[in-house]
């Protein structure tokens, strides 16, 4: 008995590069398996041409999502279904609390919430890639370095900025929900929702980078009074009503508005600056392809 397992790089075999000496072991090695275990299986389709007719398949997938579902159907002869739970529960040590406030204020009190924990381990997360560079460079303004993940940077920037994050370089990191689930960062203190994810299980996703492994952690959703709805189907999702965060001051909060809107006001111009430099080095790079073909061309 043979028993062959790999993620979506190691067990998917292509069958464009089938015969190439970069798929030919892993080929070799499936057809002779009698088991054939694939993890993440909501990314992976294995050849039918590769695995041997008669084996036991094995699929595991973190979520059950469409694409899973279809491939049981159509793939799968007699299938089992076994899940470990559907219900999604929070940590025990985990405290969630919200913040109730105009939106006029949201980026004053959400300055003053990462002040309050400066010297814990946060994690802010956004609905947007643009949202969270805007975050990054709007606490720098602030006066509160950060460290910006999301999905418009390269695999190399991500792993950069997450190892900086946990060796803690930087004590808070911006992010969307590319870094909610499967990343392996085991001391969070405090995750802020700074926009209410619009689907309730990626808020349980979000939570879980804190309080775990036995260890207690704090989650706060900003909510306005934009958000009201959102946050109700989260309170819904969780079964039970979360208690307001109440560890701030009003007026002190509110006496740091002015600094807050400069700050704005200074981020927004280093965000243009940035995008025009960035569209600039497009025009002079599409300029010297151009150059360069013309000179082609001439010699031909």
């Amino acid at each position: 008995m043979k028993l062959t397992t790999g993620n979506e790089g190691e067990a998917a075999a292509r069958p464009s590069r089938r015969n190439s000496s970069e798929t030919n072991a892993p080929v070799s090695m499936m057809s002779q398996s009698s088991f054939v275990a694939v993890i993440s299986a909501d990314h992976v389709l294995v050849h039918r041409q590769v695995v041997p007719r008669d084996r036991n398949t094995f699929l595991f997938s973190a979520t059950m999502t469409s694409k899973v579902s279809k491939l049981q159907r159509a793939s799968l002869k007699k299938p089992v279904k076994v899940e470990v739970s559907s219900k999604c529960d929070t940590a025990a040590g985990l405290v969630q609390n919200f913040m109730l406030i105009p939106f006029k204020f949201k980026h004053t009190y959400f300055a003053a919430l990462v002040a309050h924990f400066i010297h814990y381990a946060v994690m802010v997360f956004t609905d947007t890639c643009l949202g969270a560079q805007r975050l990054s460079v709007f606490l720098r303004h602030m006066g509160m370095k950060s460290i910006c993940l999301h999905g418009q940077m390269s695999q190399a920037q991500r792993l950069g900025a997450l190892s900086g994050f946990k060796a803690k370089e930087q004590r808070i990191l911006v992010c969307t929900d590319v870094a909610s689930r499967g990343l392996d960062v085991p001391s969070v203190d405090l995750v802020v929702n700074y926009d209410i994810p619009k689907n309730s299980k990626d808020y349980i996703h979000r939570v879980g980078r804190t309080a775990r492994a036995g260890r207690s952690g704090r989650a706060v959703t900003i909510v306005t009074q934009y958000d009201v709805e959102l946050f109700q189907r989260v309170e819904h999702f969780l079964g039970k009503k979360l208690e307001e965060f109440s560890e701030l001051v009003d007026t002190k909060v509110k006496a740091s508005h002015e600094r807050v809107l400069e700050a704005l006001r200074s981020t927004e111009l280093e965000l243009r600056e940035q995008d025009e430099g960035t569209s600039e080095r497009a025009v002079k790079r599409k300029m010297h392809q151009q150059k360069s073909k013309g000179k082609k061309g001439r010699r031909r």
